[in-house]
């Protein structure tokens, strides 16, 4: 999975790094002087692989051409460590992949220049993307790319059991009907991963969520997520859909590449892994199935950082405007399959990628991941909570995270 996460190593850092005040006034902007002209950029990436790394590492020396400044891409061997030393320390990199479930650490204590806000065409990329680089009304930096959750299904054991493509669910009553069918042939219908960024999506599509919009809220215990969890629960209960260690693999992709279930809920990641692992897997992707309120799916992206302590910050911002234009995220597209974050450049990819349509639609409605800092063990403790949801209380397992969301978000 391509996704990357910074641990809470990370935020423990960067708050410390504000409590004892490292170049930040108190209203948490730089106090770097800044340097005019040619610059000399560090770039940090958390990078998917080696075919990232080139196409990053090509692009920043197209740049660096351009301009005449230099551009030095580091694909980081441990960004936890390195950026959260960094960022610790005097000389940051200038620019870095952030995370948007880590993006709420590093804007709460001032790391982050919010560039974003003036920002030369930010209108063109996705709204939901841009609001999950928002933090205090503010837009700090511009989404470099998306994936997101969709449906896929086994063609060969979807045959197999009887079922066409009139079963094909759109809602949840129809994913549960089709579910039985499959089960009733001795197929396990359904494989999704065990925490919020799967189970999440249910929740959407009943109207809810973990946290209000603007992150300051636990919204956990509600009707509508009461009867998200409930639904999943009938699932495993009946079983009707497994967590992948029930399947004896690592993540529902790898139960899915092994017809070990005929659905799986994934992401647009999913598509490289299974062409690598599993080349021979018959499938197609549709969008997930609609719930009580409609539609909902969950995004992964990442957003080009500045830092707040660059002395480059003008030439860091040209830097971002060149790496997100729609024919560099095209480009990037074909070099590492991520989906572009601007809203001019999915048409293109979706007409490149046709089998990609259902990610593509998905992104126009995704919600993005819990934007609030200091939230490490609290989603910690509820991906406890939902991996023992088929035993448990989903409104316990609500209960117990709006109350610890409560206090950390108080504190």
């Amino acid at each position: 999975m391509r996704r990357k996460l910074y641990g809470a190593a990370l935020a423990a850092v960067l708050v410390a790094t504000s409590a004892c005040g490292s170049g930040f006034d108190d209203n948490g902007s730089a106090t770097t002087q800044q340097s005019a002209g040619p610059a000399d950029l560090k770039i940090m990436i958390a990078s998917s692989g080696d075919a990232e790394t080139k196409a990053v590492q090509d692009a920043a020396a197209a740049w660096a051409t351009s301009s005449g400044s230099k551009a030095t891409v580091t694909p980081a061997q441990d960004i936890v460590q390195q950026l959260g030393q960094a960022l610790a320390g005097s000389t940051p990199p200038d620019v870095f992949y952030v995370d948007a479930a880590r993006f709420a650490d590093y804007a709460s204590v001032g790391a982050l220049e919010p560039y974003g806000e003036s920002f030369a065409g930010v209108d063109a990329f996705l709204p939901n993307l841009r609001q999950s680089f928002t933090y205090d009304g503010k837009l700090y930096c511009i989404p470099k790319d998306t994936s997101t959750l969709a449906l896929q299904i086994n063609t060969d054991l979807w045959a197999k059991a009887g079922l066409t493509d009139a079963d094909i669910p759109t809602t949840w009553e129809q994913l549960r009907s089709s579910a039985e069918k499959l089960k009733a042939k001795g197929i396990t219908p359904l494989a999704i991963g065990d925490t919020r960024d799967r189970v999440g999506a249910f929740l959407v599509q009943a109207g809810g969520y973990w946290v209000s919009a603007d992150g300051k809220q636990a919204t956990g215990d509600t009707p509508q997520n009461v009867e998200a969890l409930t639904y999943v629960q009938g699932l495993l209960k009946d079983g009707l859909a497994k967590y992948p260690k029930a399947m004896d693999a690592g993540w529902a992709g790898e139960a899915f590449g092994k017809g070990k279930a005929a659905m799986a809920i994934e992401g647009n990641w999913i598509k490289g892994a299974l062409k690598a692992d599993f080349p021979n897997i018959k499938y197609t992707v549709k969008e997930l199935p609609a719930g009580p309120k409609g539609k909902g799916t969950l995004s992964f992206t990442q957003c080009w950082g500045v830092a707040a302590k660059s002395q480059f910050k003008q030439q860091a911002v040209a830097f971002v405007q060149a790496m997100t234009s729609a024919d560099q995220q095209l480009s990037f597209s074909k070099a590492f399959g991520v989906m572009p974050s601007r809203q001019d450049a999915q048409a293109t990819y979706q007409k490149d990628n046709p089998d990609d349509a259902a990610f593509v639609a998905g992104a126009q409605y995704a919600q993005g991941p819990v934007n609030a800092p200091k939230m490490d063990s609290v989603l910690a403790d509820l991906d406890s909570g939902l991996q023992g949801l088929q035993n448990g209380s989903p409104a316990t397992v609500l209960q117990r995270f709006d109350k610890n969301a409560k206090t950390a978000l108080g504190g």
